[in-house]
């Protein structure tokens, strides 16, 4: 069997009706029934019914894709071996923890619950943007991001996701200057999200703190597999670095792109991500096409996830 790595995919891989081929499976629905005791609302019927206004809101859509995230790794666990090691873009980093016994499963749901809500008010709506960047040099987009931030106007590098592929996020007007320069510089694309608030950058400074201090009374135990974080792109299985790690990840970029590479240098063969959607297993093979990749969404998705590891 391939040395593998799960992965778990972060806030935009929801939509309406995602896992509903997925549901019949008795694991997913036990899962599901512990995030509707969990939040206290019915998030299995969101998830397959929406509305699309609803699911959409960051602190339902967040407790949305830990849960079907989680809901495939308890089913990938049940017919393999354990992986090497877990990564999770953003959001998916709480995903990781949970697979990893860091954080208890419930205790998670009601936690990215918090932090939907608490990155959605640590910046004004209208205040804050993001914007995809394609192929612009990693260095150059740093450096334009610095140049045209003022001292109450700022845009940051947020995402590293692929080479050549990088989000920035900041105030709204140094973002709009941003995209206008990228544009000029020659980028593919430039392509504004639409997100409700600044993710992975200094902006979300009140956002942290408000985790911060959640954090405080959750249990939270070593990992019994190294969590590969994103403001570090290194494995940590420490509760305490990881704690701090988690906290650290609201304010500062997702390094996607080593994360990837750290996992190969380490011996890793094969990605699996686990939750809705592939978004990762694209970013995955544009980052390295020599590791084994696949997605766990439904059943057939897992018989081609344990071929691919066999």
């Amino acid at each position: 069997m391939k040395k593998f790595a799960a992965v778990f995919p972060g806030q935009g891989s929801q939509s309406v009706g995602m896992f509903a081929d997925f549901m019949d499976n008795e694991i997913v629905k036990a899962t599901y029934a512990e995030a509707n005791e969990a939040l206290g609302y019915d998030l299995q019927s969101v998830t397959l019914n929406g509305p699309d206004t609803e699911l959409n809101k960051t602190e339902v859509t967040q407790p949305a894709i830990l849960t079907a995230s989680v809901a495939a790794f308890r089913v990938l666990m049940s017919k393999s071996e354990k992986p090497v090691a877990l990564a999770g873009h953003s959001l998916g980093e709480y995903s990781a923890l949970v697979a990893a016994g860091v954080i208890d499963f419930k205790d998670a749901v009601r936690l990215v619950r918090l932090r939907g809500q608490a990155m959605q008010e640590a910046v004004p709506a209208g205040v804050g943007a993001m914007a995809a960047i394609l192929g612009i040099d990693d260095n150059a987009i740093i450096e334009t991001c610095a140049k045209v931030s003022t001292d109450s106007e700022k845009v940051w590098a947020a995402n590293f996701n692929t080479p050549g592929q990088v989000v920035i996020s900041g105030n709204k007007t140094a973002v709009d200057k941003a995209c206008a320069e990228f544009t000029a510089m020659g980028a593919k694309r430039v392509v504004p999200l639409a997100v409700s608030a600044p993710s992975h950058c200094p902006l979300m400074q009140p956002a942290a703190d408000r985790l911060a201090e959640a954090l405080k009374s959750i249990k939270i135990n070593d990992a019994s597999i190294p969590v590969y974080v994103n403001a570090l792109a290194k494995p940590l299985t420490k509760a305490s670095d990881l704690v701090d790690a988690l906290v650290k990840q609201l304010t500062m970029p997702v390094r996607w792109v080593e994360t990837v590479q750290a996992l190969k240098a380490d011996g890793v063969e094969a990605l699996i991500e686990c939750g809705p959607n592939k978004v990762l297993c694209g970013l995955n093979r544009r980052i390295d096409k020599t590791l084994g990749s696949a997605n766990i969404c439904n059943e057939q998705t897992l018989e081609k996830a344990l071929e691919e590891l066999a």
